[in-house]
């Protein structure tokens, strides 16, 4: 069964109040893969969105970056809470979005999307196409978006929910499907993470570029 915005908020809110954030499984204390993706893409003062962001570190290792601008998506305020307590005077550097993805109405563009595990939670299509229509209307022609989910070896649940797991050749076809000329795959990778309770997740990560102009 579908669950609405409330219950996932509830729910998310209640899984970074009830354990330590170094406990969850996709914890990780240095987010080597993303930042150096975020690196390779982000231009001088660019601008970031950090979608399903959280409790994330890379939003400490960017500012180190000087980027232009950095927004930090969540659906649980307290996970973005965690971020803001650990930042101190630097959260003022941040815009902190508390909001349901497929909701959002974003009100500026970003050079690049990064999503470590946001869309493979997204099982209905309907909430498929609303994320790809929002990261459409924000990612700004020639931007990036990268993209992390579970690849067809990795789990089918996580935090108790279910996921949609992808290789890169069926996130590609679903990209197109949904939003038809809109994106290109750039490159793709795999990437083990292995969990604080040493077990390894399998993950695929795609880049896609915002194609400068479409029909």
């Amino acid at each position: 069964m579908k669950q609405d915005a409330m219950d996932l908020s509830r729910h998310w809110n209640s899984v970074y109040a009830s354990r330590d954030e170094a406990r969850l499984t996709w914890f990780e204390d240095m987010p080597e893969m993303s930042l150096a993706l975020v690196r390779q893409h982000l231009p001088p003062h660019g601008a970031l969105i950090d979608v399903g962001g959280g409790a994330s570190r890379l939003v400490d290792l960017v500012l180190d970056e000087e980027p232009g601008a950095i927004s930090v998506l969540d659906l649980s305020a307290e996970a973005l809470a965690i971020t803001q307590a650990r930042l101190g005077a630097r959260a003022s550097q941040v815009d902190f979005i508390v909001a349901d993805l497929c909701a959002w109405t974003p009100d500026r563009t970003y050079d690049v999307w990064h999503d470590r595990a946001v869309f493979h939670f997204l099982t209905d299509p309907d909430d498929q196409q609303r994320y790809l229509d929002r990261l459409d209307k924000s990612l700004r022609p020639g931007g990036v978006a990268v993209i992390a989910t579970f690849d067809l070896t990795g789990p089918d649940r996580c935090s108790n929910l279910p996921v949609q797991r992808y290789s890169p050749e069926t996130l590609a076809a679903k990209m197109e499907r949904l939003i038809p000329g809109r994106l290109v795959p750039v490159h793709a990778l795999r990437h083990a993470h292995q969990t604080p309770g040493g077990h390894i997740q399998n993950l695929q990560i795609s880049v896609f570029r915002k194609l400068e102009t479409h029909s």
